[in-house]
């Protein structure tokens, strides 16, 4: 049973009103369980994140006059990346750029993409979900390393729908 059957089942078995689904194969075993929309129920996400390094003291700094310059001061534009389209993380889990550790990436800086392409995949509680491109464009820039856990609603790539 593929990804895609899966959730063809869960939003089945959401629309269907029932409370609880066992499903048993010879190699899985599938449950899925709803609240009804009267009842109270909490949601649970757990992700692991990264282990880093503690995080280090810093000293409060002191305040000094702001100094002179006659020199002009470079401010980054905001209006750069304004005129591209972000493609954001649907889902919680780990970002890969790859189907699979010895396949080449779906799309690279600079890649043509169209609707409906495969831009990564986004691991969540073992399964493996595709992400695909809304829009239409050229990749200009990843924004996330492979491998890298991801947020909601985190920007994954800029596209220049031009």
């Amino acid at each position: 049973m593929d990804i895609r059957e899966i959730q063809n089942l869960i939003k089945f078995v959401a629309k269907s009103g029932a409370t609880e689904v066992k499903l048993e194969m010879d190699d899985f075993k599938i449950t899925i369980k709803t609240t009804n929309e009267g009842a109270e129920g909490t949601t649970t996400y757990v992700q692991q994140m990264p282990m880093h390094a503690a995080p280090q003291m810093v000293a409060p700094q002191s305040v000094a006059a702001p100094l002179v310059s006659d020199a002009p001061v470079a401010t980054p534009s905001v209006d750069d990346n304004s005129k591209y389209i972000t493609v954001k993380s649907p889902i919680i889990g780990t970002f890969y750029r790859k189907p699979a550790p010895d396949k080449p990436m779906f799309v690279e800086v600079g890649s043509t993409i169209g609707k409906g392409d495969v831009l990564c995949v986004i691991e969540a509680m073992k399964l493996f979900n595709e992400i695909e491109s809304e829009v239409s464009g050229k990749i200009v820039k990843v924004l996330v390393d492979d491998s890298s856990p991801v947020e909601f609603d985190q920007p994954l790539f800029l596209v220049d729908p031009s």
